[in-house]
């Protein structure tokens, strides 16, 4: 008894050193803040001198995480190859020989600040001419050693050795509030798959849900929940675009990882922070577009490029526009409309599309009433859940992109998707936001096991950059790179035989290869 109870409180002791140990001290925490971001603890300006010509940079803007990542392990770029800031390396007697065809002795306290303020290392060999030289006063380069000390043993938020936090934004009320319902559904049937076959390397998974709300205040507000109250290791999936705008400089800032189609409403998001296995809206609207120049005589125009009064849908026309001036089309014109389309542009011989599928019937309807029957073409995502209204006459002449078709299921993917539809009562609907949201929770699952038990954010991203030909069992192969970050770059095109009420593919997946 005694023994066991003696047992108890040093296991006791050792999670409580264990958790203290986990805290980082004001002056750790401040040397993470000058790793990650190049801002001193003392709020002053930091600035360092980069190259042979001594030029004078903010520190904010090459902080040594961007070349060393948030796990100082190191990334390959540009021909660079930043070394491993991990203390034990740094102070390890055999690890600091022949490197780059030098030797040098272990670096010290003393020794780290010269190569980080002067740029030679402990031998007083000049560093590589990539790496800058700080200007830190002498509490700031403290903190930052005493942060890379810690470096090696601080584990990202959101992961414990059993389990894997993540969180998603998906509206509950508004517009989409069916939507997001459906991805919720498919999020939260893939989690209860993937733990009930024991998780990830033994963790397992958990989601946290928040609402975005109507506006940009109340997504922002959602975001920093997710990411400073939940502190959750990555973001699966969401759909809130009315963060546009302040996404991937919140994701940045905060290191966080984003995995999911993203782009699939509006504006296309470029960060090496965000993968999206499934093509955006530009990306569809360009496979349209080289379908109509290969395939149909529209080029003379008049072309019609209308999109509902929103900026993320209006850089989305605008760059479709851009785009079929490259390719030799004439006389396009873009136009935005309001909720009622009270005017209405007539004498199309093509019109893109963009918006909701219940507007786009109620155009096709206006412009039927006034004798007109263009092509019409857009993505289906948008308007596929409302297209057996549109009238008759523009039976296989409207054309929708796809970015998967069924022949792209193969029987496992199929019967995956299918188990997670009966557990969460599901249909068919917005198969294209399942799909998506399916796909990311596999892309997920992959980045992580091949990042290994000892995973971490940075190490996640990296392994995505190097996920290539990944089948899904629900769309083409998805590949990404250092360079990549959508995994689908093009997409199936599909004609409507709208009294039979049947869809025939007309072009298969194509990579966009030309973009504006």
């Amino acid at each position: 008894m005694k023994f066991a109870l003696v047992l108890g409180l040093l296991l006791l002791g050792a999670g409580y050193l264990h958790a203290e140990a986990a805290s980082l001290t004001p002056e750790e925490s401040a040397g993470k803040r000058l790793y990650r971001e190049g801002v001193s603890g003392s709020g002053e300006a930091i600035m360092a001198r980069v190259g042979a010509a001594n030029m004078v940079l903010p520190a904010t803007s090459l902080p040594c995480a961007n070349c060393h990542g948030a796990d100082g392990l190191g990334r390959p770029e540009g021909g660079v190859r930043p070394p491993d800031l991990s203390w034990s390396r740094l102070t390890s007697t055999y690890g600091q020989q022949q490197i780059n065809g030098r030797d040098y002795p272990a670096y010290t306290d003393r020794t780290l600040a010269r190569a980080v303020q002067e740029g030679r290392d402990p031998g007083d060999n000049r560093l590589d001419p990539a790496m800058p030289r700080f200007v830190l006063s002498m509490n700031d380069q403290r903190n930052l050693t005493a942060y890379l000390k810690r470096l090696a043993d601080e584990r990202d938020p959101g992961m414990t050795p059993d389990s894997l936090h993540l969180g998603t934004l998906l509206p509950r009320e508004g517009l989409l509030a069916e939507e997001g319902a459906t991805v919720a559904a498919v999020l939260n049937g893939s989690i209860a798959r993937i733990n009930k076959a024991g998780g990830i390397h033994g963790r397992q998974l958990r989601l946290t849900i928040v609402d975005p709300g109507p506006d940009l205040a109340s997504a922002e507000r959602a975001l920093d929940q997710l990411i400073v109250q939940e502190q959750v290791f990555a973001l699966i999936a969401p759909l809130a675009p009315a963060l546009d705008s302040q996404l991937v400089a919140r994701l940045e800032q905060a290191g966080v990882p984003l995995i999911g189609p993203v782009s699939l409403q509006g504006t296309a998001q470029t960060s090496r922070q965000i993968f999206e296995p499934m093509p955006g809206l530009r990306e569809q609207l360009f496979a349209l577009a080289d379908y109509a120049t290969d395939s149909l005589r529209v080029l003379q125009g008049p072309t019609l490029i209308t999109y509902p009064d929103e900026p993320g849908q209006q850089l989305a026309a605008q760059n479709l526009g851009q785009y079929l001036h490259q390719r030799g089309w004439q006389n396009v014109s873009v136009n935005a409309y309001g909720p009622t389309q009270e005017q209405l542009p007539l004498g199309s011989r093509s019109v893109f599309y963009l918006g909701c599928g219940e507007d786009f019937t109620r155009f096709a309807e206006r412009l039927e009433m006034a004798g007109q029957v263009p092509y019409l073409f857009a993505t289906s995502n948008q308007v596929a859940g409302d297209l057996m209204q549109v009238p008759s006459g523009f039976s296989r002449r409207v054309f929708l992109s796809y970015p998967f078709v069924p022949s792209d299921w193969t029987q496992a993917g199929r019967l995956a998707l299918t188990q997670v539809r009966e557990q969460q009562g599901l249909g068919g609907q917005h198969s294209v936001l399942q799909v998506g949201a399916f796909s990311s929770m596999l892309v997920f699952s992959e980045g992580m096991k091949q990042a290994g038990r000892d995973a971490s954010r940075e190490k996640l991203i990296n392994a995505l950059e190097g996920l290539h030909d990944f089948a899904t069992g629900l769309t083409p192969l998805i590949s990404f790179g250092p360079g990549r970050r959508l995994g689908l770059n093009g997409a199936h095109i599909v004609t409507v035989d709208l009294p039979d009420q049947r869809f025939y593919l007309v072009a298969p997946y194509k990579s966009v290869t030309a973009t504006p």
